[in-house]
């Protein structure tokens, strides 16, 4: 079994990395798996591709062991892109990540209602690097999950902005899927599933660079 720490501390996202990786002998565990967690690095890339690298490389490095790291949000396209990197923050409030993730909604909605006519198609994006303990790139990979923003938030499941981006043919939300329902669609679900089979047909040393 080949154990990759993934340099979150979103337990969310450490349980859907680990559902799809776990057919394949890769365990994943989160940050919170450390006793003394390594100072979180700046995220200032202008990409999703960029930040998911600065995580890797600087997480990688300091704890000795190959690290995973995702980044993702939602792109909107009626708002020229936003929130974008800025997805887990766009709001700029709440002390725990619920609040946060109301708060964004919120905003979203809010932003969305200035523009009543726009359309409201969307993207979930999600970049993911992995890189082994001396920093270096070993691979890296890219997923989307469209759909259209909804008036209300629906669904119990999932997290951020789940519970508003319908899926087309489905008639629900992202938030009303099951877990393995998500996990067969999802960005992050397309994104852990190509890194597998990087590493599954490259021993362990591919490089995809395409979503940059």
């Amino acid at each position: 079994m080949t154990e990759i720490l993934c340099a979150t501390s979103n337990p969310h996202k450490v349980e859907e990395i680990a559902a799809i990786l776990a057919p394949l002998a890769m365990t994943v565990v989160g940050l919170d798996s450390l006793a003394t967690p390594p100072p979180e690095p700046a995220e200032d890339g202008d990409s999703f591709e960029a930040n998911a690298r600065i995580k890797a490389i600087a997480y990688a490095r300091a704890t000795g062991r190959r690290c995973l790291a995702d980044d993702s949000g939602l792109e909107v396209d009626a708002l020229g892109g936003a929130p974008g990197v800025h997805s887990a923050r766009y709001a700029g409030v709440g002390a725990t990540r619920e609040e946060r993730d109301a708060a964004n909604n919120r905003k979203l909605l809010e932003e969305l209602a200035r523009l009543p006519r726009a359309p409201r198609t969307a993207r979930f994006v999600c970049a993911l690097c992995l890189a082994d303990p001396a920093g270096t790139v070993v691979a890296e990979s890219r997923g989307e999950f469209e759909g259209i923003i909804i008036d209300q938030p629906r669904g119990a499941n999932g997290f951020g902005y789940d519970p508003l981006l319908l899926v087309p043919g489905t008639g629900r939300t992202s938030a009303e899927l099951s877990p393995a329902e998500k996990n067969l669609r999802s960005h992050r679900g397309q994104a852990v599933k190509q890194l597998a089979w990087l590493l599954m047909n490259s021993g362990g040393m591919a490089v995809n660079r395409s979503g940059d």
